[in-house]
């Protein structure tokens, strides 16, 4: 099965070596020179595993590992000049799955893929079952279907509010400040839209029958943002 890979690197000389030593292992490859072109291009294809480089412009590597971790378990490898550890500890702290210090061996980068996508290869095996997330409260989200039901009734969530609760339910306990929400779910890097995340919140807690002073989904981490404290069946 030929897999798809997005390789994000901003030099071109390194990034035509891997680029082609991908596609001669039969690779399909898509090339983006910054951060923001990388995470544009993570959002409008799928991919099995993406190579990221951490010196990007417009969106740093760090930052990107962040937005596609928030979003995909695929495998994801960093290969970066930056060779202290603890570059190396954040990137994996990240949830990065490798981390490759140039230069590096064509051979080795080569090796370290395959295993990657063997290892993806089985767990999306493990995971063909229904994926259905069930919570106390009578809360259920069918994460395949988008379709979202409280004591058996179906919520009629906007895409808006869906993107805030799949954020925040598919990372359990983590607050997201309500910037690094709006970077996300509205896909863009300026803050003047926080309101409106406040007001998307106050209506998906509406829809959930989840008040704010006693929250069953969703709490306000005060002067940091929300964070999902549903407990799951």
């Amino acid at each position: 099965m030929q897999a798809r890979i997005l390789l994000v690197e901003d030099d071109p000389e390194i990034a035509r070596v891997v680029r082609d030593m991908l596609i001669r292992e039969n690779y399909e490859v898509t090339w983006a020179t910054t951060g923001l072109e990388g995470w544009e291009d993570f959002q409008e294809n799928l991919y099995d595993l993406v190579l990221v480089d951490l010196m990007l412009p417009e969106m740093d590597g760090f930052t990107l590992c962040k937005n596609i971790r928030w979003k995909s378990d695929i495998p994801l490898i960093i290969i970066s000049a930056r060779k202290e550890d603890e570059d190396k500890v954040a990137g994996l702290h990240l949830g990065a799955d490798d981390y490759v210090a140039k230069p590096f061996s064509l051979v080795e980068l080569k090796a370290r893929v395959a295993s990657q996508l063997r290892r993806w290869r089985r767990y999306q095996g493990q995971e063909a079952r229904a994926n259905t997330s069930t919570y106390m409260h009578g809360l259920k989200v069918n994460w395949d279907q988008k379709q979202v039901t409280l004591n058996e009734v179906k919520v009629p969530l906007t895409s808006k509010e869906y993107e805030l609760l799949e954020v925040l339910a598919k990372h359990p306990g983590e607050t997201f400040s309500k910037t690094e929400l709006y970077e996300h779910v509205w896909k863009q890097l300026e803050a003047d839209g926080v309101p409106t995340v406040t007001v998307h919140i106050k209506a998906l807690r509406e829809k959930l029958a989840d008040p704010v002073k006693n929250p069953k989904f969703i709490q306000t981490d005060w002067g940091k943002g929300y964070r999902f404290i549903g407990d799951p069946l």
